[in-house]
């Protein structure tokens, strides 16, 4: 349902926001996480067995939490990007984005004539509330948030000219893609990855614009605050319920070779 994107207003005002991945497509998940006080949580249509109709399910069960919803889309497709935008998002992600004219065309996608090129359907939409906010197609555009990631060699070097198009709002480094493109899959510390994304922070923080990205072998999220960042997935739902359980096997292991009973947890973190 329309409403102002209150993450817009906090990234524009400056604040540093940490969000999680979810990578599970559960909406029960996303739920759950969202009442742990995340700032954001990012629905990811890329890389999860989620559908559209699972992400406007977190919508609703974010309604209320604080907690803002960024959805990830699985590319830079017009029709994918409409089907988002008339569902109620108003934070949209999207990934591989190498040039200046492929971030237009996403910019294109998401605004209504004669600004864009987003197929009308306001009045029959959730996006519109079903209608019930009139002037919906003209406030749109302004509500939104889009997220650039930039994860290629080739975006490295086209930065500049895709954080100035207008309707940019976050670009944001993709550092496991950009690190195999360069030749260092899984290898995100290696100097020559580290090197060409200390290069490329220069250039987008030249564009005033509030620079995100995840934390990694070669940068913590810590790392990433001081450096400036602003938009910071700190993990995943995937990984947060390996590592949780992973603790709790290994306990489990550890007690029965010393011939004891596993401690018991206390009643609350059932």
């Amino acid at each position: 349902m329309f409403r102002k994107n209150e993450l817009k207003r906090r990234l524009s005002g400056g604040e540093t926001l940490f969000g999680v991945w979810i990578h599970t497509g559960s909406v029960t998940c996303s739920e759950l996480l969202a009442h742990q006080g995340f700032d954001f949580l990012i629905f990811d249509l890329e890389h999860s067995p989620g559908e559209l109709k699972d992400a406007v399910e977190v919508l609703r069960a974010l309604q209320g939490t604080g907690t803002a919803c960024v959805v990830r889309v699985p590319w830079n497709d017009h029709v994918v990007l409409k089907k988002v935008l008339d569902a109620g998002f108003d934070s949209i992600m999207i990934p591989s984005v190498d040039t200046a004219e492929e971030a237009e065309a996403a910019v294109q996608a998401c605004r209504y004539p004669p600004h864009g090129r987003r197929g009308y359907g306001a009045p029959a939409v959730r996006a519109s509330g079903y209608g019930a906010t009139p002037d919906y197609a003209a406030r749109a555009a302004e509500e939104l948030l889009l997220i650039i990631q930039l994860e290629t060699a080739k975006s490295l070097e086209n930065a500049a000219a895709i954080c100035a198009v207008d309707g940019v709002d976050v670009p944001f480094i993709g550092v496991s893609d950009l690190s195999g493109s360069l030749g260092y899959l899984e290898r995100a510390d290696h100097s020559a990855v580290r090197g060409k994304i200390e290069e490329v922070e220069k250039v987008l923080k030249a564009s005033g614009k509030p620079l995100g990205t995840v934390p990694s072998a070669g940068a913590s999220w810590g790392d990433l605050v001081r450096r400036g960042y602003k938009l910071i997935p700190m993990a995943a739902d995937v990984s947060f319920l390996r590592a949780g359980a992973k603790e709790a096997v290994e306990q489990i292991r550890s007690a029965r070779a010393n011939g004891e009973a596993p401690e018991a947890r206390p009643a609350s973190t059932y």
